[in-house]
């Protein structure tokens, strides 16, 4: 029996309705921008595998760190422990994130980042007696599937059924192109209530809503109305965090910095889950008391793990380099090209695209829902010519690892223009 019909016996999938999908396909190697399934046919990862790997599949040089790491410490508690891992990254960290970022607090993944982001916010106020107990976020945002980091999210069929469980969050427009006033006006009638802890934002990318895109000066404005509103801001990078935009940070466009950042996915190349959310001297000082009660008491058993570390500055060394660095500037203007060529298709309604990331827009007589039928029929036709994306709904958006080469490109794109035949 091959592994696709083992792997359904006893595994359940994320996002998947078991009764109507597809079955899934087994990857059993990876080299660069390629997976292999375990029939030999060969995809081209066009999505980095969800975001996390744009060093390339089997990078031998984060591999190497991981090993070296787990034949000394692969793992120790950090609860009144630490170990050189741990610090080396945070100190490594500290050269590239914005300078008002002083403290860092490790986690497992994207949502548990955001979930620490969020706890934080509100115990800082508790701490102090005040009572602000309301997020701010942006409409169609997706910060991850833990509870806090639902309740902030907004893509409503993710989070329908547990609407009466979550944390109360208020919701802005996206302040997109035409759209900056409305949203601007909305933040600021929110802020003026003096009611809510923090605004959380995925800055200038929305990636789960089709990689929306709006401007850093409308988010430079809105993080300085929630400055002078004393409202903290949480900065969402756990998608486009280490060179997805075409700078380290998508923060890195902003004049106003955020007061909390949280960061995954591409930390450690795509090999080991960790997340990391990091904090102002303020935030932190807000919880150093003389009361045991004021501490953060949040963790996780695999918190700081030396293994991921190992693996996260060795991901940090490659991003740094210049060759890695030409390869981002190398794919944006492929992109740039191929945005150029495709824009006029009668079937492509809109296409944006900023550092390696790309989107395109498909003309529909109705609206698509994000798992619907086009989305879908998209799905199967990229799968079946050896291309890994997956669309959002009308939205077929390219986030390719930094390594993939000029031809592999090419292929990518030319498979989306064949796709825009059978829509």
């Amino acid at each position: 029996m091959n592994l696709s019909k083992r792997d359904i016996k006893h595994n359940w999938h994320p996002y998947t309705q078991h009764k109507t999908a597809s079955p899934v396909v087994a990857i059993t190697q990876g080299e660069g921008a390629l997976l292999w399934d375990e029939n030999g046919k060969e995809y081209l990862d066009a999505i980095a595998s969800w975001w996390v790997n744009p060093y390339g599949h089997s990078n031998k040089f984060i591999a190497d760190a991981i090993y070296k790491q787990l034949t000394s410490l692969e793992h120790v508690l950090f609860g009144g422990f630490t170990h050189e891992p741990a610090v080396v990254l945070s100190e490594k960290l500290m050269e590239i994130l914005p300078s008002n970022q002083k403290k860092i607090f490790y986690s497992d993944n994207g949502s548990t980042a955001v979930e620490v982001a969020i706890k934080v916010a509100l115990q800082f106020h508790y701490n102090k007696g005040i009572a602000k107990t309301k997020i701010i976020a942006l409409e169609d945002a997706f910060h991850g599937d833990t509870f806090g980091a639902m309740a902030a999210s907004g893509i409503s069929f993710y989070t329908q059924a547990f609407q009466g469980s979550l944390l109360e969050v208020v919701r802005v427009p996206i302040p997109t192109e035409g759209n900056e006033q409305k949203a601007l006006q909305v933040l600021h009638e929110l802020l003026a209530t003096r009611e809510y802890a923090a605004f959380i934002f995925e800055p200038l990318v929305l990636g789960a809503a089709g990689m929306v895109m709006y401007s850093p000066e409308v988010l430079d404005k809105m993080i300085a109305l929630c400055k002078d509103y004393s409202v903290f801001t949480i900065a969402d990078e756990v998608m486009t965090g280490f060179g997805k935009t075409g700078k380290t940070f998508a923060t890195d466009y902003l004049v106003n910095k955020p007061d909390m950042m949280c960061l995954s996915k591409a930390l450690t190349g795509g090999t080991i889950p960790m997340a990391i959310t990091t904090f102002t001297q303020e935030i932190y000082d807000g919880f150093y008391d003389d009361d045991v009660n004021k501490a953060l008491f949040h963790g996780h058993t695999f918190t700081a793990n030396p293994t991921g570390c190992a693996a996260a500055i060795a991901s940090l060394e490659l991003l740094q380099t210049k060759e890695m660095q030409l390869n981002i500037e190398r794919v944006n203007l492929s992109h740039l090209d191929f945005e150029n060529k495709i824009k006029n298709h009668p079937k492509v309604k809109a296409t944006r695209v900023l550092g390696v990331i790309f989107a395109l827009e498909i003309n529909t007589s109705s609206q698509e829902s994000y798992y619907g039928n086009l989305r879908n029929k998209l799905y199967n036709f990229f799968i079946e010519n050896g291309v890994i994306l997956r669309p959002v709904g009308n939205i077929v958006y390219v986030l390719p690892p930094y390594v993939m080469t000029n031809s592999q490109l090419q292929k990518v794109y030319q498979t989306i223009e064949n796709a825009l035949e059978i829509v």
